[in-house]
């Protein structure tokens, strides 16, 4: 691993396609992942771990079964393992996503919309 500054905004520059996530770090068996979304993503949960959001740039709704989650830029939240949850962004949005390295991003279906940037 390299000692090196990973600037955010340069990272997203790099990204041009909508719902492509790109990995930007590894930290031991983590990655950090960064997605442009516009979209009402599926249904889902993370059945072996955690997984956490960090919104960089608009706005992110997470609905889960018995309430809303609204986040702007710089909020976060930790997703309990398990928790059915759908990601909505009605306008563009970027998010960080921290997960362990084997985790897909669709949970517990079987769609991989992962690469490194």
């Amino acid at each position: 691993m390299k000692n090196e500054v990973i600037n955010l905004n340069q990272k997203l520059d790099k990204i041009k396609q909508l719902h492509s996530y790109k990995i930007i770090a590894q930290m031991n068996n983590y990655y950090f992942k960064l997605v442009e979304a516009k979209r009402e993503f599926i249904w889902h949960n993370h059945p072996k771990t955690n997984e956490v959001s960090i919104v960089i740039q608009g706005k992110l709704i997470i609905e889960l079964k018995n309430k809303t989650l609204h986040l702007t830029k710089g909020e976060m939240v930790v997703i309990p393992k398990g928790t059915e949850h759908k990601p909505v962004c009605k306008e563009e949005c970027s998010v960080l996503l921290i997960e362990p390295k084997d985790t897909l991003n669709t949970g517990n279906t079987k769609e991989n919309l992962l690469t490194q940037i």
